[in-house]
């Protein structure tokens, strides 16, 4: 099991926890519409260091990135599973196919 999978387990499992002694509970807690406005900003922070060039921050930025999506994921009662499935099901398309697909 990956690192990303034990995480996503950690989210899921502080959905029933309580917001007062779990940072991911109080963040679930807020609602889809918090959670996302954190992931929002994270992913903010994520570009400027990329920008910046910035490496090591970068990777900081990006577990971040990574952690926030998780939990505006289990906000909204979607799992790292459903995304990973919604890859594998575009992993045999183009790029330029699948985005076309949505237009």
């Amino acid at each position: 099991m990956s690192v990303l999978d034990r995480l996503a387990e950690t989210v899921a499992a502080r959905k029933l926890a309580d917001p007062e002694k779990s940072w991911t509970a109080q963040l679930l807690s807020k609602g889809p519409e918090a959670c996302a406005r954190k992931f929002g900003e994270e992913a903010i922070e994520a570009i400027v260091e990329a920008v910046k060039g910035d490496r090591a921050a970068l990777a900081s930025e990006g577990a971040d990135v990574l952690y926030h999506f998780l939990v505006m994921l289990a906000a909204s009662d979607l799992t790292l599973a459903d995304v990973l499935a919604e890859l594998e099901h575009r992993e045999d398309r183009s790029g330029l196919d699948e985005k076309a697909s949505r237009i």
